[in-house]
């Protein structure tokens, strides 16, 4: 892992672990790389539909949170500026979930990201592509290179 990799996880680490809304589904950064992250969440109880399996809702915060994660890592902070979401399956209560975050285009001003999220099985859940727009910057040259 590069340096500047091992600051940014450590810098997204600490931010999303401020997150209430990241908090409250139970999120987590399991595998970081340049341009690629794997995030997991537990399907619990309250991340559930009147069905009693995951909340689309959930797994497009799921999808979207890994989007932007793996455009952070290469050191840009990014907003959504759109998203889409195919749901493939359902996830059931009592599971964990992944969703792998890759960036298909690093612009100056946007980024494209796809996510796929995946069953414990290996199973595809949900397929996402989104847009981001770059607003600047997580570290500064001069933090990376020290």
């Amino acid at each position: 892992m590069s340096l500047l990799i091992a600051k940014l996880r450590a810098h997204l680490q600490n931010l999303y672990d401020a997150n209430p809304y990241v908090t409250f589904l139970q999120m987590s950064i399991d595998e970081l790389s340049e341009a690629q992250v794997c995030l997991s969440m537990p399907i619990v109880r309250e991340h559930t539909n009147l069905f009693g399996v995951a909340h689309g809702g959930a797994l497009a915060s799921l999808a979207d949170t890994a989007m932007g994660v793996a455009c952070a890592t290469t050191g840009k902070k990014v907003l959504t500026i759109d998203m889409n979401i195919n749901y493939i399956r359902s996830a059931t209560v009592n599971t964990r979930i992944q969703a792998i975050g890759r960036v298909i285009h690093n612009g100056n001003h946007t980024l494209v990201a796809e996510a796929e999220i995946l069953d414990e099985a290996g199973q595809l859940l949900a397929k996402s592509r989104g847009t981001f727009f770059a607003a600047g910057y997580f570290l500064e040259e001069s933090e990376a290179t020290s």
